[in-house]
């Protein structure tokens, strides 16, 4: 009694300064298990569908694996499939060797010298910090194409489940790491998804959580504007998650960024990825099942999404609420270590618990002998960023040449990118190719391209800066290698309007 007495004083006293919500330590480290677990089934159960239903549903009749032992062979035999994990173990292991203030230095350098392959976002990021751009700039989106794509969204779990009911807390870390990639709705996308977890451990209504989550978005962004017409179709069409979907296609399916996914069906864009999340969470309604199922049948980025969808609502449910039958073989995987990690889920549940306690007392909060008392405060917008601001695609030039001397071409615009392909998966070959490209005749930057598949530059080069009008871009290649070739893809022209061509003239989208 004593004991309990002088437990309920503290926490009075600790309410004067603020709102606080205790949680029991039992049920804590529950809810951190359902999440780093719920990521890992979701990945795994929408796996075999990534990038292959694009701009289209997974249509109803379409089987999706699942069985006893799955989690496990997917573990071994394809563990590159859990770069949902793996990326966010890069980030867990720091902090665990150096601290919850370890410098974004070490998350930089981490992240860029990993073994493992890395695309869009996050590759433009690496092959930034080990050309010596660190953050914020190695993410800002003239220095990366893909600024927009879905990267931080797929890795900020962590910084969720690391700040129970703390979203503030949460955005704190992904101000920092979220940079190393990503800038604006690429930003967005983990900023909006590391809240919804830390929300998920305070909450058991998922409507009010993708809601109060949202608060963490500034207003005026594509991004928050995305989110929002998601929820509010939701109450359009209560029952039938496909209307909104067409909404979602029709209003918001337009990548004006990632040059993969212009011109293209493909879209890795994290606002439309993220509205794939959404629509699993208010459609699944705390149905693990049926929250995956959508997720993943939205089509896209079919593994990442449900697996965000999946660590979100895993964290409400707690690891002992997920469905036995989404737990088939897990205890099985638990054990084994992550590809390019030293850490297995196991491993992982005792770290996050015990960084999620030291993030809690950071915060002002307190631990007892059995539960935690977490400091409270309502979401508040980050910064507002705009990436591609005022440019506009408006023409692919096919190009389809191997580069070996020199190639030009001529645009109106004030933008391009030069899409390549010179890098080569299994190569550990330390050449590069070295090309200048010239912009009207000065040349612009001199540009290394690795030949090994992961220190190499996604794209080959770009500038969003020209005046409008008509350029010459010139690339000229300065060591050809008669065992590599630099094939040029493509060329996307960018505008200062949107055009809309017909009957072989262009006009103004407005006009």
């Amino acid at each position: 009694m004593k004991k309990l007495f002088f437990l309920c004083a503290a926490l009075v006293a600790f309410g004067l300064h603020a709102q606080t919500k205790t949680i029991s330590k039992t049920e804590l480290k529950n809810k951190i298990k359902g999440g780093w677990a719920g990521q890992t089934i979701g990945v795994t159960f929408g796996g075999p569908m990534e990038f292959r239903y694009n701009g289209t549903m997974i249509n109803r009749y379409q089987p999706i694996p699942w069985f006893d032992g799955y989690l496990k062979k997917m573990m071994l035999e394809n563990p590159g499939l859990y770069d949902d994990l793996y990326m966010d173990l890069t980030f867990v292991e720091v902090f665990e060797r150096e601290g919850l203030k370890a410098p974004l230095a070490s998350h930089a350098k981490a992240y860029a010298q990993a073994g493992y392959a890395l695309w869009h976002a996050n590759q433009a990021g690496r092959y930034n910090i080990l050309n010596g751009m660190m953050p914020p700039a190695s993410g800002h989106w003239k220095n990366n194409p893909h600024a927009d794509c879905i990267d931080y969204q797929i890795e900020c779990d962590f910084a969720g489940l690391m700040s129970p009911g703390m979203p503030n807390a949460a955005s704190e870390i992904s101000e920092q790491i979220g940079h190393i990639m990503n800038y604006g709705d690429g930003y967005y996308g983990g900023v909006y998804l590391g809240a919804a977890y830390t929300l998920a451990f305070v909450s058991n209504d998922i409507n009010y959580i993708v809601s109060e989550a949202l608060k963490t978005i500034p207003k005026q962004s594509k991004y928050y504007q995305c989110i929002s017409d998601v929820i509010r179709w939701h109450k359009q069409y209560p029952t039938d998650w496909r209307q909104t979907w067409l909404q979602v296609q029709n209003k918001w399916a337009d990548d004006i960024g990632c040059p993969d996914g212009v011109f293209a069906p493909f879209n890795i864009d994290a606002t439309v990825n993220s509205a794939y999340v959404v629509i699993g969470l208010l459609y699944g309604q705390g149905d693990f099942g049926k929250t995956v199922e959508i997720a993943t049948r939205c089509g896209q980025d079919a593994d990442c999404n449900p697996s965000s969808a999946a660590g979100i609502l895993g964290t409400m449910l707690g690891y002992d609420r997920i469905p036995a039958y989404w737990k088939l073989g897990l205890k099985e995987a638990e054990d084994i270590d992550f590809k390019y990690t030293s850490t297995s889920l196991n491993d992982v549940y005792e770290i996050g618990y015990q960084h999620a306690l030291k993030n809690i007392l950071a915060h002002g909060g307190q631990v007892t002998a059995d539960v935690v008392v977490i400091p409270s405060a309502a979401p508040k917008a980050v910064a507002f960023e705009e990436s591609f601001a005022g440019v506009y695609p408006t023409e692919k030039i096919g190009i389809n040449k191997d580069l070996t001397s020199e190639y030009r071409f001529s645009f109106e615009g004030k933008g391009f990118v030069v899409r390549a392909d010179m890098a080569k998966w299994a190569s550990t070959d330390p050449h590069a190719f070295e090309v200048d490209v010239y912009v009207d005749g000065k040349v612009f930057e001199q540009v290394k391209l690795p030949v090994n598949f992961t220190t190499r530059r996604h794209e080959l080069t770009w500038n969003y800066d020209l005046p409008m009008g008509p350029h010459e871009v010139r690339l000229l290649l300065k060591n050809p290698n008669p065992n590599y070739t630099c094939k040029l893809m493509d060329a996307i022209i960018y505008r200062d309007q949107p055009l809309l061509k017909t009957n072989d003239k262009f006009y103004r989208l407005t006009d």
